[in-house]
């Protein structure tokens, strides 16, 4: 079975994503400054004082859509795609209905109703869903203004396809934001497509290097900066990452 797809990862994302603070840490542990991933994919990654007045945006791998959602706060329109149906289902729910109940796990098979709620002050008819695989995109999807992928590449079979895409989606001058912990794993990539982690000749190969490499042609690096977030598996388990943003503009 897909992960994506299960009970417990949609409850640990939808408060990854929607939960408030206390939601997510004890009063009596630190990390705040990990919290609120998905909107800090944003505000800290997008410059929009260059954006036209009509600028669109896509969410690549939006999860349960809280960047979309942070990105049409900005953006005439916002588009979120993820292959997990679940996933885009809670992410529409949340967009038509205001709301969605889940439930988070405390311990063992102990639980906390809560509530995911959609931002406020984002006007939810900017805001479009749907099902689609990173690696092989629909055709009709158009052009945008900024593209964002927040942890994706490392969970993609073949981020190749993924990167080779993105020229064609990103309008000249517009921003491309990649996000990840660079996580790499043969579960979900095979090690011969990994973008980096690994050493060839002798010599270290970075995913910041893997990237300079396939996006180089057509995209400027502007700027690198460490974004750390917190998942919280229970009441006593926290998963903490550090991701590394690399924001580009395309040529």
């Amino acid at each position: 079975m897909n992960i994506y797809e299960t009970d417990k990862l949609l409850g640990e994302y939808l408060l990854f994503h929607y939960g408030t603070a206390t939601e997510i840490l004890p009063e009596s542990m630190g990390g705040g400054d990990a919290l609120i991933y998905p909107v800090r994919c944003v505000t800290e990654c997008i410059d929009a004082r260059v954006l036209p007045r009509d600028a669109r945006a896509l969410d690549l791998g939006c999860a349960v859509g809280r960047s979309t959602f942070e990105l049409a706060r900005i953006f005439e329109s916002a588009v979120g795609i993820d292959f997990s149906q679940r996933f885009i289902d809670a992410a529409e729910t949340i967009r038509r209905d205001g709301s969605l109940r889940y439930v988070r796990t405390d311990e063992g098979a102990l639980t906390t109703p809560l509530m995911a709620r959609a931002p406020k002050g984002v006007d939810a008819s900017r805001v479009a869903f749907e099902v689609g695989d990173a690696m092989a995109l629909r055709e009709g999807l158009g052009t945008f203004d900024v593209v964002l992928a927040a942890n994706l590449i490392d969970r993609l079979r073949e981020p190749q396809r993924f990167l080779a895409q993105l020229a064609a989606l990103v309008r000249p001058r517009g921003q491309l934001v990649i996000t990840s912990p660079y996580t790499w794993l043969e579960e979900f990539t095979p090690r011969e497509n990994w973008l980096g982690g690994f050493e060839r000749d002798g010599l270290r190969v970075t995913t910041r290097d893997g990237l300079q490499n396939a996006l180089g042609r057509d995209f400027e690096l502007l700027t690198v900066k460490d974004l750390p977030f917190l998942i919280r598996e229970h009441a006593r388990k926290f998963q903490m990452s550090v991701a590394e943003a690399t924001i580009w503009r395309r040529r």
